[in-house]
Formats: structure tokens, C-alpha cells, sequence
């Protein structure tokens, strides 16, 4: 758990946050006068990096020789 900010004050206040893309507030609690905001980030689908199966061809490879210039 990571303190992003610290404030004390006895008067009304507001603080705003500006959160990441895909960031979204799923829960939050008031516990002794410090402020608990849980934080999910979800990442859509096209985003994630995704596995691709590669399959080797059956035929025999062919090797290339390279000609230098003489």
C-alpha cells in the first residue's frame, strides 16, 4: 500500500485525482480519518499481448550461401 497524499485540515476540502487510462474506483472507505480508495485496472482485450502458435513448414529448408564480390 502506497501513501499518494497526506493531508490534515478542519475545514471543508476537496482533492482530486486524475486516474489512468482503463483505471476504475471499485470500492472506498473512511477508517480513522484517512480516506481508502480501491483501485482496479482493467485492460480490454485488443491490449493485452496475446500468444500466436507457430508451426515449422515439413519441407527441408533450404540453406543460402552468400557470394562475396572478388
Amino acid at each position: 500500500s502506497e501513501l499518494l497524499y497526506r493531508g490534515i485540515a478542519s475545514r471543508a476540502f476537496e482533492r482530486r485525482f486524475q486516474l489512468a487510462d482503463h483505471v476504475e474506483v471499485v470500492g472506498a472507505s473512511l477508517k480513522n480519518g484517512l480516506l481508502f480508495v480501491d483501485l482496479k485496472r482493467n485492460i480490454p482485450e485488443e491490449l493485452k499481448p496475446r500468444k500466436i502458435a507457430i508451426t515449422a513448414s515439413s519441407a527441408k529448408a533450404k540453406q543460402i550461401e552468400a557470394k562475396t564480390a572478388a
